[in-house]
């Protein structure tokens, strides 16, 4: 049968696949305000989520710092965009966990217990690996426009980025390759890691299952991209301050993401 789902959640299966619901392209802003509610539920375990990811953030700028490679720091920034579905799983296991009326503890955040960790961590291992590939782009594009040469300290290399034509022109190049490689690891993440935990499905199946709601709801779900983006970079720019709240309510609102686009089966 063909796949048809609609914002009213009626919905027809195809192939036993997950069924995908159209939803209306305001819909992200429900999302937050459903994550901002978990948060309320749970602040403190939420806070104590983002709080230990706050922490991790300011010891690996610290390590970049010392070791001379701070003009990287915006690279790691902007890859944290490709790896942070994986690392929000325990916030998605508070949302299920409210969502089905089940007690939250801590320990049952961090010890995250599904049947699916193997395929869980399939999609770790592509978003990894994603992140690597990033990694990689962005020195060959520094390459390219400098040649063989060092990476000067962050008060260095921003002043060498804005105020030159060839900073500038590196600058373009790597934004659109970031971009085109942080939309192609949204669209197979951003539903499928959620998925995983909440239903028994294979790793390829949820990844079909993810690309196909951003297919089929792009404008909501580019939408809740920009999103993302936006609240991240403002965590960042605070000295990832900002992330030990915008970081769990990123991932609570995800888990309310997944719920929406994909019809319960």
């Amino acid at each position: 049968m063909s796949l048809m789902a609609e914002a009213d959640g009626t919905a027809h299966a195809e192939g036993g696949a997950p069924v995908i619901v159209r939803v209306r392209a305001d819909q992200p802003w429900r999302w937050l305000e459903a994550g901002w509610a978990d948060m309320r539920a749970v602040p403190a375990i939420s806070l104590a989520y983002g709080s230990t990811f706050l922490f991790v953030s300011i010891l690996l700028a610290g390590l970049l710092f010392l070791g001379g490679a701070s003009a990287l720091l915006p690279v790691f920034g902007a890859g944290f965009l490709l790896v942070g579905p994986m690392l929000a799983v325990g916030l998605y296991e508070v949302s299920r966990r409210l969502e089905a009326g089940e007690r939250v503890r801590l320990k049952d955040v961090i010890f995250v217990s599904s049947r699916n960790l193997t395929q869980l961590a399939l999609v770790g291992g592509m978003l990894a690996g994603a992140f690597i590939i990033w990694l990689q782009i962005a020195g060959w594009i520094f390459a390219i426009f400098y040649g063989a040469v060092g990476i000067p300290p962050l008060s260095e290399f921003a002043p060498m980025l804005l105020l030159s034509p060839r900073g500038l022109a590196l600058l373009a190049i790597g934004t659109a390759a970031g971009g085109v490689l942080a939309f192609t690891v949204f669209a197979i993440s951003v539903i499928s890691v959620p998925l995983l935990l909440a239903r028994d499905i294979d790793a390829v199946t949820a990844v079909i299952t993810s690309v196909n709601a951003v297919r089929k709801n792009f404008w909501p779900m580019l939408l809740w991209g920009w999103i993302i983006a936006l609240l991240t970079a403002f965590g960042i720019a605070t000295w990832f301050l900002g992330l030990a709240v915008i970081f769990p309510l990123l991932g609570h609102a995800t888990w309310h993401a997944h719920r929406a686009v994909v019809a319960e089966g």
